[in-house]
């Protein structure tokens, strides 16, 4: 009886807030507060990039470019040598962002759906184990990692940059978690009804975890187009390296002016934009979804 009486008064406490004048102004404060900090280096990124060196460490700085300056994005395409290689970086950056995130998406949703769904002997310790893979940091693994991609010859491809990445303990834990809460009586009835268990799961369970699905290929993406580490590890050739190693060495030369490094910045967030704005409705979506579940 307490507990119920505790929960209850924890569930109005926010509603009564909302009724105090001084508490919603602290609260859209820090809200307003919250989005500015955010959305500041955002918006700074891409004024900068329309404006010329002088420009930018002008103070106090002009939010509003004087002259929009869009050389610096064929400065920062072509590159200081000329060589056009950011092409090749982009792409390189999108096909192991993409080819992980889909990989890790598909391996997670099935293991997770096997771990949540199908009782069998050891399944508490197979899940722990994975679990247990969490709690290693990635410099711990780094340089066996990149002993037995040498061994394998993957060093410097496509390959190399890939196939470390293509199973994400995170992802069978968020995969799982989703999954222990879909009800088995769909299951169960797509069972009488003569449904494969690979039917079950590709037309059944993968089409209603939308949410969690886009919530894991969004920061399998985001983690992989970010990734300056592992690539500075194993792709040594310029057409193979990605886009956070063109901007580190980009940034590094002499001849770079923070117009073009600005710009090349900006063209590097673009897909990211394009991705979180095209899952938004299912990334937003997704925990609320989960904790309706839950309860």
């Amino acid at each position: 009886m307490d507990e119920l009486r505790t929960s209850r008064f924890s569930s109005r406490v926010p509603q009564v807030l909302k009724n105090i004048p001084w508490a919603r102004v602290i609260i859209w404060t820090a809200l307003i507060g919250m989005v500015v900090f955010t959305v500041m280096p955002l918006l700074f990124m891409l004024t900068a990039s329309f404006m010329t060196s002088r420009q930018i460490v002008r103070m106090p700085f002009n939010w509003i470019p004087e002259t929009f300056f869009v050389t610096n994005f064929l400065q920062a395409l072509r590159g200081n040598d000329g060589s056009w290689i950011f092409t090749r970086n982009i792409l390189n950056s999108l096909f192991v962002a993409t080819t992980v995130a889909i990989t890790t998406v598909l391996i997670a949703s099935i293991t997770g759906y096997g771990i949540a769904k199908f009782k069998f002997k050891g399944r508490n310790f197979v899940f722990m184990l994975i679990m247990a893979t969490m709690m290693i940091p990635f410099e711990a693994i780094m340089i066996p990692l990149y002993m037995v991609t040498t061994s394998f010859k993957m060093q410097d491809s496509y390959m190399g940059l890939i196939v470390p990445f293509l199973v994400s303990a995170f992802g069978v834990f968020q995969m799982r978690q989703y999954l222990t809460t879909f009800p088995t009586e769909f299951l169960d009835a797509s069972r009488v009804d003569g449904l494969g268990e690979f039917q079950i799961f590709w037309q059944i369970v993968f089409p209603n975890c939308a949410p969690v699905i886009a919530t894991l290929g969004i920061l399998s993406f985001r983690g992989q187009w970010d990734n300056l580490l592992w690539p500075l590890l194993v792709a040594q050739s310029e057409k193979m390296k990605t886009i956070p190693l063109y901007i580190s060495k980009f940034a590094e030369e002499k001849l770079t002016d923070e117009g073009a490094m600005m710009a090349a910045a900006l063209i590097a967030s673009i897909p990211m934009f394009i991705m979180f704005g095209a899952l938004s409705k299912y990334f937003i979506g997704g925990s609320a979804v989960y904790e309706s579940r839950k309860g």
